[in-house]
């Protein structure tokens, strides 16, 4: 299974229209090939270099793993964004004081679908995916600086 954006490749930066600078879209992203058993796909951006803990900018789960394609500045259909870091559901761009921050998306597949409100939080999701991860993408990072 792999995460890709048509917008940018790993390890590159992230075009500003995706963050707090501009537009502060979701990027559009490409689901290639999902386990044929995952039920349903559960996707987070985090925030690596922020003060403390990661800083979760996106959560996203209950994804049809029959999506290949998630459009610019949308969740999938049917699908429920969770409560971010912002403590607001849907995604909220890259947006660090200062300086270069690492931001990764994971994509993982699970054999169950979790069901879960979107008041749901991180934690939670990951209490509810405990014993049910099929595979994990690879982490797509890009970075972002901000002056």
């Amino acid at each position: 299974m792999t995460l890709e954006s048509s917008e940018f490749f790993n390890n590159e930066k992230m075009p500003s229209r995706f963050t707090c600078d501009n537009a502060n879209v979701s990027p559009p992203l490409t689901i290639i090939e999902p386990p044929p058993e995952a039920q349903s796909l559960v996707l987070l951006m985090e925030d690596l270099d922020s003060e403390g803990s990661p800083w979760l900018h996106w959560l996203v789960w209950d994804i049809n793993p029959l999506i290949s394609e998630i459009q610019e500045d949308e969740a999938p259909d049917g699908a429920v964004e969770g409560m971010t870091s912002f403590g607001t559901t849907g995604y909220g761009g890259p947006c660090p004081k200062t300086g270069t921050h690492r931001y990764v998306f994971r994509l993982i597949a699970i054999d169950t679908v979790l069901g879960l409100t979107s008041e749901s939080q991180l934690d939670e999701v990951h209490v509810a995916m405990d014993g049910h991860i099929i595979e994990e993408a690879e982490p797509l990072v890009v970075y972002y600086t901000r002056e």
